[in-house]
């Protein structure tokens, strides 16, 4: 068990140091290896008993495809989908739908599983959620609940003794900072155009 174990951490540590470096440039090439990430990581939380992220990782699976799909049909047929902004109303929802589904998995994993760790279990699956909506969407803002699921993340693991996979964690932070000030830039250098063709 512990060499299946070791394997599979191993496994998702590369194919996730690599979804998130294809992230940050905007490489379509992201999905289909996050989703090879996301198998490695369904049996690796369910091994240590994190239910929640195991879950999580089928969700993720079902959002990457459509990720993949929204990235590769972009805003029209001829065009890449845009960075942008999260909007109020959109703010408001994830907001919303993150405190709900926090509270809602605390209280299902601390009476129905051996969690030990009910409440930060389900919120970096909030975290994790709200994010990846936010990715599909290039919302540029989704680099910032990353970042606070990152933060969470790093000690949860090391805690259950995932100690390369927190250590993926740190590395995922880093990246997530650089995606962030990528998605930043390719928004400024956007901008200008998009306001003349307004104004045109």
């Amino acid at each position: 068990m512990n060499w299946n174990l070791s394997w599979t951490e191993a496994l998702g540590f590369a194919t996730g140091a690599v979804c998130v470096w294809l992230v940050a440039r905007q490489h379509i090439a992201n999905w289909p290896v996050g989703i090879a990430n996301n198998v490695f990581f369904i049996v690796l939380f369910l091994q240590a008993g994190l239910y929640a992220d195991a879950g999580l990782q089928v969700v993720f699976i079902a959002l990457a495809a459509y990720g993949w799909w929204t990235w590769a049909r972009g805003g029209g047929p001829a065009d890449a989908l845009p960075v942008r902004r999260t909007t109020g109303a959109e703010w408001t929802w994830l907001a919303a739908a993150g405190v709900l589904g926090t509270g809602a998995l605390t209280l299902l994993l601390d009476r129905a599983t051996d969690s030990t760790v009910p409440f930060w279990d389900a919120l970096t699956t909030a975290l994790s959620l709200a994010a990846t909506y936010g990715q599909c969407r290039k919302l540029l803002e989704s680099w910032w609940l990353w970042i606070a699921a990152d933060l969470v993340y790093i000690p949860l693991y090391a805690y259950k003794g995932l100690y390369l996979t927190s250590l993926l964690y740190v590395g995922f932070l880093a990246l997530c900072v650089a995606g962030l000030l990528g998605w930043r830039r390719t928004l400024a250098a956007t901008a200008p155009r998009t306001t003349t063709a307004v104004t045109a």
